[in-house]
């Protein structure tokens, strides 16, 4: 098993994530790109000591962007994973 700081790399505080973690008790997180399920599961259970009960996950692409001098480039791709806690279970992040 790996470290967990090495499968999460950092919790995405966005409107999107504060509106799921008031209304469905889940938390965003930014994963590693080859990190499982199961190693996302036992990550967050070693880290915050919370009882998960789902893990879903996501792939985003980087997007096209032009660099100062007019240049062409892209973001870094990400994964992410939202994670959904056991009722009553809280993590705080700020």
């Amino acid at each position: 098993m790996r470290n967990p700081t090495e499968v999460i790399f950092r919790p995405r505080i966005s409107e999107k994530g504060t509106r799921l973690a008031t209304a469905h008790n889940q938390y965003l997180f930014e994963v590693a790109p080859n990190a499982t399920k199961l190693e996302i599961r036992q990550a967050i259970t070693s880290l915050f000591g919370k009882k998960v009960i789902r893990v879903n996950t996501l792939r985003r692409k980087g997007k096209f962007r032009r660099s100062r001098r007019g240049e062409p480039g892209r973001t870094n791709h990400t994964k992410r994973a939202i994670v959904t806690l056991a009722e009553g279970q809280k993590i705080e992040l700020a």
